[in-house]
């Protein structure tokens, strides 16, 4: 039976998400966003039906947060009791052998989860996006589109991995980093911060 799914935040993500809703042959019901600008508005051809905190009156539904700043996912997730919607792309690939995807995470278009990963909650694996064998992913992880994690890697919780970024096999970065677009990490990072170039230096 499809589910009917309540989307967190009426962005461009948010579009992307309506989209892999409605090819997983599920339902889109409406957006809620705090933004007051945009109540009783639509994106995508769906209506703004409320700010977050109206989201008890819509119980028979899923819950899925497209928001891309993790804190901000992680203070809606955590202050909200309501059964979360992971949403997988029909033509994302996931391995069949010990894959781990944790709710309300998001699997966009042509990404591929290789054998043995393990996705915490309410990360994003963007479009073409690569985690290979045996990566961890703790909670609110970001991967950009196109960003690419070889085998053994480990990221740390809300850490955001930029567009094109490539992290090297065996490699753990910690939490609550940034690695800028086109990165290339090539050892461990063991202190949060923003990380950019080629490879990767600290800058701030």
């Amino acid at each position: 039976m499809p589910k009917n799914v309540i989307i967190i935040g009426a962005s461009g993500h948010g579009k992307v998400i309506v989209d892999i809703i409605l090819s997983s042959g599920d339902i889109v019901k409406g957006f809620l966003d705090d933004a007051l600008d945009l109540q009783n508005k639509s994106v995508a051809g769906f209506p703004i039906l409320g700010v977050t905190a109206d989201y008890k009156k819509f119980s028979d539904c899923e819950f899925v947060i497209a928001i891309g700043d993790p804190y901000i996912r992680e203070k809606i997730a955590t202050a909200l009791s309501v059964k979360w919607y992971t949403a997988v792309h029909p033509s994302a690939v996931i391995s069949s052998l010990g894959v781990e995807i944790g709710e309300g995470t998001v699997v966009m278009a042509n990404a591929v989860v290789n054998p043995c990963a393990k996705i915490g909650k309410h990360c994003i694996i963007n479009t073409g996006a690569i985690a290979e064998h045996d990566n961890v992913l703790e909670d609110f992880v970001h991967l950009s589109p196109n960003s690419t994690l070889a085998g053994t890697v480990k990221i740390g919780k809300s850490t955001h991995i930029g567009v094109g970024a490539c992290i090297k096999n065996n490699v753990s970065i910690v939490s609550d980093c940034i690695i800028g677009a086109g990165a290339a990490v090539v050892k461990d990072i063991v202190e949060s911060g923003t990380y950019v170039g080629v490879p990767v230096r600290k800058i701030k």
